[in-house]
């Protein structure tokens, strides 16, 4: 008994049952959902800083950019932040006693744009 090829009165209420219920779906996640990040609490962090620097650290070093010293001879890693006329950046230094120099440094953004890294932290 399928009313569905007998009846195609049938058929288009629930093909107008499943256009409703998607249209309500799809209006209802749009109307609820906001744009980027302005919330204060997702701002760019100090940690967030360390991980991206981290990362770049280990591609200098797995790219042959910093040698091996770097990696087994790091003794620590400093979270600083530096104002620059009306700019404010994070700076991330790793320290190591087995190479000179003994400091490479990372800059970030406050909003988390990578702004450059060199031996001098200047």
């Amino acid at each position: 008994m399928n009313h569905l090829k007998t009846d195609p009165a049938i058929g288009m209420r629930f093909l107008v049952f499943a256009l409703i219920v998607g249209l309500t779906f799809s209006v209802s996640t749009s109307a609820f959902s906001h744009g980027g990040k302005t919330h204060s609490e997702e701002t760019f962090t100090a940690f967030q800083a360390v991980q991206k620097a981290t990362q770049l650290y280990d591609r200098l070093i797995a790219a042959g950019k910093l040698s091996e010293g770097w990696e087994t001879g790091l003794k620590t890693i400093n979270i600083s932040t530096r104002k620059t006329g009306s700019k404010s950046e994070y700076v991330i230094q790793f320290e190591t006693d087995k190479e000179n120099p003994d400091s490479v440094y990372f800059f970030f953004s406050k909003d988390g744009m990578y702004s450059g890294s060199n031996f001098t932290g200047e």
